[in-house]
């Protein structure tokens, strides 16, 4: 009993220093002095872990004289209540020293424990209950989520399609047209707003300051040295009257980035530029320093260029031959604008046009003297009656093996550093919105060149932003972040989508999942042409069942992966990523007819309104675009097919050349991967049931950077370093073979072939290896949840 009231008074002058300040209290009731033992308790764990106090035991009070109130050993005065008492309470009753130290009865402390424990689970067994009874009434009186929500619904996808329509596309055209532009900057800012004005907030105005080769202040000229006539590049001859000086036609029927200057020599007729054509005309005369005549077709103009400057050509006239035209084109007595820039600004090869960049001095990317010209002259300069390509059947232009033709041929051009914008706008997805999905159009024409594509490309992406973002004010979002690009200075090389990918590539090679094109939607009205890399075919295809809005003009086209012109470029050739683009042509009026739209021709010359009056292709060509965009946004499991490139890479390995087999052994291992990757892992990860987040990401990762193994570090001038992507529909061979092979005719060396074949076993094997190792990463993901 002494000892009782002894703890107690101890307990009390430790917890109460605020109240013995005022006075010894009389008494203490029960919580009190209970309050009171556990506060010593706490303290003493304090004390005992204090240096020195290790051997403190507190059954040493039991040795105190009995009736002492003080202990000079024992000072409680400084010591302070503890910071975490509950805790260190805790850990105190799990010390075994502290029960068999110092144990006492506690009843009441116990019997409120209890309560204090049983109160807290009755509280939170009724709040459980509540809280279910709630739900349950919400969940049935509240609609359910909105389908868009879903992934892969292909309601959704119609109600936003069904948004798109022709007469607002038409409605968006027309006022393209009507706004005066007098300079790429001035649309850029009119699309800027125009985007911002249906909702979407994250637009950016882009700039870079590049250099443009523009038309010099009078038009170039070529001249008959045997009769002295002098011509313009349309046919017309040369006049002193300021109206025709000053046209704006004459002025921009130039090639960009040729050399500059004056040129006297014989004209030679090379036809398409093919190594046939040269050995031929080899065979018979000296080119050195001569001008060819050149029709524009059948292979890359660049590619053909590089062939007639190697051969030692000083210049060339290019031309269309109206045999390889449709024969609605009314073209015959139009010049054209073409550019001899592979990609980007010249003065920046490789990175981005930024503030601080070294600037290289190339105002001249070719030693050729390059000059578009008419039909209309190529037939006055080969002394050929007018009234020839008036007959039913079509002759091909052909210069007359008898007699020589001498010409003088004067380019000038202007290089000058001028700012060209880009206009891009972000749509982020509410998932993964760290991955992108790209729409590209374009809004630079050069002054009217170029005809009204750009006007007809970018009222359709503008169309189609408009029925997504009316969908994203109600709630929806993509799962992957959408991005709108308009680009500039695409008719001088896709300056503007270079500069603006070099500028983010270490961002999109790791984020940028597709490029979908609408580079120039409407150029025919007979067939509708898809082009896909071969990873996206299989979406294309399908996409055409689902939105036909004129079924007897799109009745299924086969999607061919081919060059393609427009900005799609860098991202296909230097980023690997998958690309798609649907367009309406017209029928190609011959097997030459290809890379005929390297040619830009004056914008009276191409009436869009003419090819789609009512424009239906338009919509048509919108919504298809639409729906590819939306399935690879919002499919858990991107819809690229890793079985399709490798039957795309073994339909391109025919022939009986030497080592071809080798290449069709590792073709066959490729094709093995790929199968199982689609069986074991994309399989499952389509079926909801199967999903797992973490192995959908995965597979996601793999699927993303599925053709970045097929980029050759280098590739002939105008051929696509994707090896995936044939010349054109004609062909189905690897482009860069086809190329060596063509070279082995001409050097009668198999190096060049040996190198390529090289390449191409090498990217293969590449692709066959992160096939395996994809799959490998989800085998050893398995193996360690097991």
């Amino acid at each position: 009993m002494m000892a009782s009231c002894l703890d107690r008074k101890m307990a009390y002058r430790k917890v109460s220093a605020e109240q013995r300040a005022q006075g010894p209290s009389p008494f203490l009731d029960g919580d009190e002095l209970q309050g009171a033992a556990l506060e010593l308790e706490w303290d003493m764990e304090k004390e005992l872990e204090e240096p020195g106090l290790d051997q403190f035991r507190l059954d040493s009070a039991a040795q105190r004289r009995p009736g002492s109130s003080r202990s000079p050993e024992l000072d409680l005065e400084p010591i302070q209540p503890s910071s975490s008492p509950r805790g260190r309470f805790q850990r105190l009753q799990e010390d075994p020293d502290y029960i068999s130290h110092y144990t006492r009865q506690a009843p009441k402390s116990g019997r409120c424990g209890f309560l204090r424990v049983l109160k807290a689970f009755c509280t939170a067994l009724i709040l459980f209950i509540f809280g279910v009874v709630i739900g349950y009434y919400t969940h049935k009186k509240c609609p359910s989520p909105p389908a868009s929500q879903e992934p892969n619904n292909p309601h959704i996808y119609h109600e936003i399609l069904k948004e798109i329509k022709a007469e607002n596309i038409q409605r968006i055209y027309r006022d393209l047209l009507e706004f005066p532009r007098d300079d790429d900057a001035d649309i850029a800012v009119k699309i800027l707003a125009r985007w911002r004005s249906q909702g979407l907030e994250d637009v950016q105005l882009v700039n870079y300051s590049v250099l443009l080769d523009l038309p010099g202040p009078s038009s170039n000229t070529v001249t008959l040295q045997n009769s002295g006539e002098c011509f313009y590049p349309s046919g017309q001859q040369c006049s002193r009257d300021p109206k025709t000086l000053h046209s704006r036609d004459l002025l921009y029927s130039y090639a960009a980035y040729s050399a500059k200057g004056t040129l006297e020599a014989e004209l030679v007729d090379v036809q398409y530029g093919t190594m046939e054509d040269l050995i031929r005309v080899q065979a018979i005369t000296n080119v050195t320093k001569k001008i060819a005549l050149l029709k524009l077709g059948q292979s890359p103009l660049l590619y053909k260029l590089s062939l007639l400057e190697d051969a030692g050509f000083g210049g060339v006239l290019l031309y269309t031959d109206p045999c390889d035209l449709p024969k609605t084109a009314d073209l015959a007595d139009k010049a054209f604008m073409v550019s001899l820039n592979s990609g980007g600004d010249p003065s920046t090869p490789g990175y981005a046009s930024i503030d601080g960049s070294y600037r290289q001095n190339r105002l001249n990317l070719t030693t050729l003297l390059v000059q578009p010209i008419s039909a209309v002259l190529a037939r006055k300069l080969i002394s050929l009656p007018e009234d020839t390509a008036q007959k039913d059947k079509c002759t091909p232009l052909q210069l007359p093996a008898a007699g020589r033709k001498m010409i003088s041929l004067n380019i000038q051009s202007v290089t000058t550093y001028k700012t060209i914008s880009n206009v891009i706008g972000y749509l982020k997805g509410a998932v993964f919105p760290d991955r992108y999905v790209i729409i590209g159009s374009h809004h630079s024409s050069l002054k009217g060149y170029g005809g009204q594509g750009w006007a007809s490309s970018t009222a359709v992406i503008t169309a189609l932003l408009q029925a997504l973002m009316a969908k994203v004010q109600r709630g929806w979002r993509p799962d992957r972040t959408l991005l709108f690009c308009s680009w500039g200075g695409t008719a001088l090389g896709n300056v503007g989508s270079y500069e603006w990918a070099e500028d983010l590539r270490s961002v999109l090679q790791r984020n940028a999942v597709a490029y979908v094109s609408l580079h120039n939607p409407v150029t025919g009205n007979s067939t509708l042409h898809p082009v896909a890399s071969p990873s996206l075919q299989q979406l294309a295809a399908e996409s055409q069942s689902f939105n036909c809005v004129e079924k007897a003009r799109c009745p299924g086209s086969n999607v061919s992966s081919v060059q393609m012109q427009g900005d799609s470029d860098y991202f296909i050739n230097h980023l690997g990523v998958p690309a798609m683009q649907f367009s309406y042509e017209d029928i190609k009026a011959s097997e030459n007819s290809s890379f005929l739209s390297e040619a830009l021709f004056p914008a009276h010359s191409t009436k869009t309104e003419e090819l789609d009056p009512s424009f239906s292709l338009h919509e048509t060509i919108a919504k298809l675009t639409g729906q590819v965009t939306l399935q690879i946004a919002t499919d858990p499991v991107l819809p690229f097919s890793a079985l399709d490139i490798a039957l795309e890479v073994q339909n391109s390995l025919k022939g009986d050349e030497a080592g071809v087999p080798q290449l069709l052994a590792v073709a066959s291992g490729l094709r093995d991967a790929a199968e199982l990757l689609q069986s074991d892992e994309m399989r499952p990860a389509n079926d909801p049931r199967e999903r797992a987040p973490l192995r959908v990401r995965m597979l996601n990762d793999v699927l993303q950077g599925l053709e970045k193994s097929f980029l050759v570090h280098q590739a002939p001038p105008g051929l696509y370093r994707n090896i995936l992507y044939r010349l054109d529909d004609r062909t189905s061979q690897f482009s860069v073979l086809l190329e060596a092979l063509e070279h082995c005719k001409l050097h009668q060396s198999n190096e060049t072939l040996q190198a390529a074949l090289s390449k191409v076993l090498n990217s293969i094997n590449s692709a066959q290896v992160y096939f395996k190792a994809g799959l490998d990463v989800f085998e050893t993901t398995l193996a360690g949840k097991k």
